[in-house]
This record gives structure tokens, C-alpha cells and sequence, in this order.
């Protein structure tokens, strides 16, 4: 649909409009009261979340222009049907819903809230690279806090394993001066050289840092990004998520989207369905949802 189709559809002025974005594919913006966010069409990707009268939530770099068959990074991607490149041979790392376009299958919103349906569904482009059928639906909402929510759907007739993720990078004043609460006493595996360790206390992110949390089996899992330069916490909640990670290349992983020194102004923390092992199998018919909330509060760093 193009950009006017759209608005004429699923828009409403000032709290759902869609526009043309990068490399001409349309986005939307859902405002309320309480904030704006900034979706791409192409990926399903969380590219701003602005809560009012704060700074901006995720960062995102200067070199953003992206087309079809490119990822970006920056913003809040979704990982799916793997989480990194370990989970199912042969397919790219985070697999291919965020270079998919996905469908709009609804909007709606309140006083108080805003919210966009976006869908993604087996064909015969997912099926080369993935032989299975399924049914990917996300909703973004904006109310005090940005929602989110992936339903993995099998529409198959034999059951499958994934794995899934939220890869939100975090925008900070510098990354040396901050922490991550919420992960004590979890295991986590270091990527980087497949080492087994334990947190104590606050992940202090003076250092790079790619790890692997195993957290504990309840309904959600709280975490908070503690940014002093910026006066402020980052509180996320998930559901559905088994591990989380928390990530930073540093000075030596500099990707091509990345001017010199964006290292230091963001943080991943990343709630993941299962790592490095794909998910329980999902039968014919079943679904299963990762969900998560982020809030942003100053004055609490």
C-alpha cells in the first residue's frame, strides 16, 4: 500500500501517521500524551521512542539510510526466527524478519494509548530460507511506556524451533559510566571467546561486552540501564525471554553504520527467547510470545 492508502486506512491525525522514509519505504509515527515512536514498515524496526518532555530512548546512528536485503543498526530490530547465528545452520545472524517488509493489520488508539498491528507471513521468499510455515504478528504501543509484543504462530503442519529477541540500542551520554541492574547471580556465557561465568552485583559497562544471561525461570524478568551522564534509568520488563543479552562492540567493532565513537553512546540489553540453542519445539498450531515494556525515568541514575 502506498503511504496515502495508508493514512487513508489505518491513519488518524496527530496520533497514527505514516510517511515515506528511508530508501522510500513508508514508516509511522504514533504520538500521544506520553510520547512518540517511529516505526519502519521494512523489518518491523522501533527506529525512536521519545517519551514527553524526555531524551530520546534508543540511538541511532548517523548512517541509517538502509534498502532491502540490509539490516540497520540502531534503533529496536527484531531477531527472528533465530537470536545471533547459532540457533539454525546456514542462515544469517538474527535471522530475516528485519530486512522483511512487514503488512499493517490494524491500528487503534485511546486517550491513553497508540498502537500499531504489523504482520509477517510464510511464503515462498521465508520458505528458501526457512522451510516452514508461520504467522508473525507485532504490535507497538505507546502509553507511559513503549509495549512490545512478537506472537510466533505455526501454520504448519509439522512442528519447529526458533528463537527470538528485542535488540534495542539503548541510548546513553557514555557507555563507561554505565551499568545494568537486574542480571546478580545470573550465568552468563562471554560470546566472544564461549566462557562460562556467574554476575555479582551490577554489570558495570566499562568494558565491551557481548554475554549471555541465563535468567531464571518466572513470568518477567526486570532490568534497568542506570545512565548518570543522562540523569536517568532505562527500566525494561519481558516476558517470554529465557536469556537476555548485553551488548557493546566497543572502539574495535565498529560496524559500517558507525561513525567514530558511537561505541559510547549506546547499550544493548536484549531480552531473548533462548540462546544458543533454539526454543522448545512448537507444535502445528501453537504460539508463542515474547513481550516487553521499556520506560525511561529521570532523575533516578
Amino acid at each position: 500500500m502506498t503511504v496515502d492508502q495508508l493514512n487513508s486506512r489505518y491513519g488518524a491525525p496527530g496520533r497514527i501517521v505514516f510517511h515515506t522514509g528511508f530508501a522510500g519505504w513508508p514508516e509511522v509515527v504514533l504520538a500521544n500524551r506520553y510520547g512518540t515512536a517511529e516505526i519502519a514498515l521494512l523489518g518491523a524496526n522501533v527506529l525512536s521512542y521519545r517519551p514527553t518532555g524526555h531524551s530520546p530512548v534508543l540511538f541511532r546512528p548517523a548512517r541509517r539510510d538502509y534498502n532491502r536485503g540490509e539490516s540497520i543498526h540502531g534503533g529496536l530490530p527484531v531477531c527472528w526466527p533465530q537470536f545471533g547465528k547459532l540457533a539454525i545452520d546456514g542462515m544469517a545472524a538474527h535471522g530475516f524478519a528485519r530486512i522483511m517488509p512487514f503488512e499493517v493489520r490494524g491500528t487503534e488508539y485511546t486517550e491513553d494509548m497508540t498502537e500499531i498491528t504489523l504482520g509477517l507471513g510464510s511464503s515462498a521468499e521465508t520458505r528458501a530460507l526457512w522451510p516452514h510455515d508461520f504467522d508473525l504478528e507485532y504490535k507497538v504501543s505507546v502509553s507511559m511506556k513503549l509495549n512490545l509484543r512478537l506472537a510466533t504462530k505455526n501454520t504448519g503442519d509439522a512442528p519447529f524451533e526458533f528463537t527470538a529477541g528485542f535488540h534495542p540500542y539503548f541510548l546513553v551520554r557514555d557507555r563507561d559510566a554505565t551499568a545494568v541492574k537486574g542480571l546478580d547471580g545470573c550465568a552468563y556465557v562471554d560470546a566472544r571467546d564461549m566462557t562460562d561465568h556467574v554476575l555479582s552485583g551490577d554489570l558495570a559497562m566499562n568494558a565491551d561486552a557481548d554475554h549471555v544471561f541465563s535468567l531464571p525461570p518466572v513470568p518477567k524478568h526486570e532490568f534497568a540501564l542506570l545512565d548518570p551522564g543522562l540523569k536517568r534509568a532505562i527500566a525494561m520488563v519481558s516476558s517470554g525471554s529465557g536469556s537476555a543479552v548485553v551488548w557493546n562492540p566497543g572502539p574495535g567493532g565498529r560496524l559500517a553504520d558507525f561513525e567514530d565513537g558511537d561505541w559510547r553512546r549506546f547499550v544493548c540489553v536484549e531480552p531473548v527467547t533462548a540462546w544458543p540453542k533454539a526454543s522448545s519445539s512448537l507444535a502445528p498450531g501453537a504460539s508463542a510470545v515474547l513481550s516487553a515494556a521499556v520506560q525511561s525515568t529521570v532523575g533516578r541514575a
